[in-house]
């Protein structure tokens, strides 16, 4: 199975227990490219409203009804947009965080506490200056559509003014905003409901109390979720909460997790028998059976995340950011305290509250509780935070009306612009700084999670290059795997551009897929007795067509080594035990497929061409507060080295 990289790159991999895919780097990529299609969607909306305003506004007031029986739902196609289509958003917000906090950095339940108080920081202060310049006034009601960040805009941002491979700053900015929008939908469900009907509430907190008993089962078929979201939806709807927050939940309850050796050998298992005898039944059994490995988490993202991000969201920017910008409006807003409030509060107010409340927690707690990433990368977070846009505009439509949500509009597109200008001279400042200090002013001192469960020992490990270098490279591989080999030359060039990186070989044969993967994995140990194992590593991996007992001999006799004795160690099979050991490092590591790699114990994800291998290291380097050493010399060779 292959996948094509955003970028380019290479990015296949020969599954074996599964895949855990740890999304967020390809959630990124999405998020990037959406954020343009967004931005196109209001332009076209401001174009259109602003040349012919009547046919936006019939448009989008147009009624459309579903009806049964005497049962009947009706809403304007804004409303169905704001409402309906935007609960599917909200889905994927509440997969994303529900993914993070099973399988990424807030497994470690304490890193949750600085993202939560840094979102509450960047709440509180924004709401306490909009009502600043709205006291006394019946504006002062728009105080909810000051707290939101627009997780995709500001990512896109992010992707283009910040640091090309910091991912850990990607990651704390997506923990921030997600709790932005979860206090968000609660207030939007809390403080503006229209007529509410404590029985629909009721109703709803049923169908939900359904859902938790149905997951506590042990039921993974999609429909009855599906069924069952459906009537959480319209029983909130009834109840005069906006809808969009039966998403949320329902994305926070699909629980997420790496693929089981067990499900996967069984999704393998009914593959062949499908191979064996093509009927329309074992291909449907196959077909569960690979579904049914994966998290629900993950089909769920899978399935909605592209809609959600290139028509969802840009459609319903369509639907809302039509104003008339006029100079009688560009007048009133000069002096509306709606628009003030509203500018103030999300380009000042929101990295003031941010980074203040994460310095202040810092000094208070004495450096046990710090950000994950350096205070410019800090103030690049709360600065690209101040893009409320999409949920801003939700909110606004349910706490404003009239001249006061026209002003509250153009606010939020002035902040948004506003705020990705500010955030493009804060890591324009960074640029300048000398590589030790930006280094340490982007990346910070905090130690990420480790992912690699068994680590680096020299005395075991086959190692390439200083034994004692500061990053270390750890490949996951299977000889037989034609990832594996693509991926052979992107080493070597690694290790000629960078003097004092360690690259380690681990072995995973994937033995359900590749039936001379053992036995090649086999030779290089016996080669590895007689001091040729990365000899052999280089011969196998250029001949993986090749690896039958036959052509294993052959590359040993061409090496050199004593034949009777690599015969004896094959026939005794010798290094079976020691790749064993490899295997079961790679399940503790939740390694899924070859090949994958480790930098500095920190899984790397997406592509692993040159460019984003070279990226990582050079990461890797910064953290370490080092500078990559380069090699220049083509003829050089380090310890365990490969020729150029």
């Amino acid at each position: 199975m292959t996948s094509n990289h955003p970028d380019g790159g290479w990015s296949g991999r020969t599954h074996w227990v599964g895949r855990f895919n740890a999304p967020l780097r390809s959630f990124l990529h999405t998020e990037t490219g959406s954020a343009r299609v967004v931005l196109v969607g209001a332009v076209a909306a401001l174009a259109w409203a602003n040349l012919h305003v009547s046919s936006y506004e019939s448009l989008w007031s147009t009624s459309f009804s579903v009806q049964l029986g005497d049962w009947r739902v009706s809403h304007d196609l804004r409303t169905w947009v704001n409402s309906g289509l935007m609960t599917f958003f909200f889905l994927v917000a509440g997969l994303e965080l529900r993914r993070d906090f099973d399988l990424g950095e807030l497994r470690d339940r304490r890193r949750l506490t600085l993202p939560m108080l840094a979102g509450l920081g960047g709440i509180l202060l924004p709401i306490a200056i909009y009502l600043a310049f709205n006291a006394g006034r019946t504006t002062a009601a728009g105080w909810g559509a000051v707290m939101a960040s627009d997780t995709a805009l500001a990512l896109g941002v992010l992707a283009v003014f910040g640091p090309r491979f910091s991912d850990r700053l990607r990651g704390f900015l997506l923990t921030v905003a997600v709790i932005d929008d979860l206090v968000a939908i609660a207030v939007l469900a809390i403080a503006y409901p229209e007529h509410p009907s404590v029985a629909a509430l009721l109703t709803a907190a049923g169908i939900f109390g359904v859902v938790l008993l149905v997951r506590w089962r042990g039921v993974r078929y999609g429909p009855v979720y599906a069924l069952l979201g459906l009537a959480a939806w319209l029983a909130v709807s009834e109840s005069g909460v906006d809808p969009v927050v039966v998403g949320l939940l329902m994305g926070l309850l699909t629980y997420a997790y790496a693929p089981g050796r067990t499900e996967l050998q069984r999704a393998t298992d009914l593959f062949r028998l499908f191979r064996e005898q093509p009927t329309p039944q074992l291909a449907r059994s196959a077909r569960v059976g690979l579904a049914s490995a994966l998290s629900p988490n993950e089909r769920l993202q899978h399935l909605y995340h592209p809609w959600a991000s290139y028509v969802i969201v840009p459609l319903f920017a369509l639907a809302n950011v039509g104003i008339v910008i006029d100079g009688e409006l560009l007048a009133s807003a000069v002096t509306s305290p709606v628009t003030l409030g509203v500018v103030a509060a999300y380009v000042v107010g929101k990295p003031v509250g941010i980074v203040g409340t994460l310095w202040l927690v810092t000094r208070l707690s004495r450096n046990r509780l710090r950000p994950p990433v350096g205070w410019v990368a800090v103030a690049g977070v709360g600065t690209v935070s101040g893009i409320g846009f999409t949920v801003a505009l939700l909110i606004a439509t349910h706490a404003l009306s009239g001249p006061a949500l026209t002003e509250a509009k153009l606010g939020i597109l002035v902040a948004t612009v506003g705020s990705s200008v500010v955030t493009w001279l804060v890591f324009r400042s960074a640029a300048r700084l000398s590589p030790a200090r930006r280094a340490r002013a982007l990346l910070g001192a905090t130690e990420g999670l480790v992912d690699l469960m068994v680590p680096v020992d020299p005395e075991r490990d086959h190692l390439r290059g200083p034994r004692e270098a500061p990053v270390t490279v750890v490949e996951y591989g299977d000889f037989e795997c034609p990832y594996c080999g693509r991926a052979e030359p992107v080493v070597r060039e690694l290790l000629t551009d960078f003097a004092n990186v360690r690259y380690v070989w681990r072995h995973l044969p994937l033995t359900d897929v590749h039936s001379h993967a053992q036995l090649a994995a086999e030779a290089a140990e016996a080669a590895d007795e007689q001091g040729a194992f990365w000899e052999m590593h280089d011969l196998l991996l250029t001949h993986q067509k090749a690896l039958n007992p036959a052509d294993v001999l052959g590359y040993a006799e061409q090496l050199g080594l004593d034949l009777d004795r690599f015969r004896e160690h094959l026939a005794k099979a010798r290094g079976a035990d020691r790749i064993a050991e490899d295997v079961d490092s790679a399940e503790l590591s939740d390694v899924t497929g070859t090949p994958t790699f480790f930098i500095n114990g920190r899984r790397h994800h997406g592509a692993y061409d040159i460019t984003a291998l070279s990226g990582a290291v050079k990461a890797a380097f910064a953290s370490a507060k080092l500078r990559p050493e380069y090699r220049r010399d083509p003829g050089r060779r380090h310890e365990g080295g490969p020729e150029s």
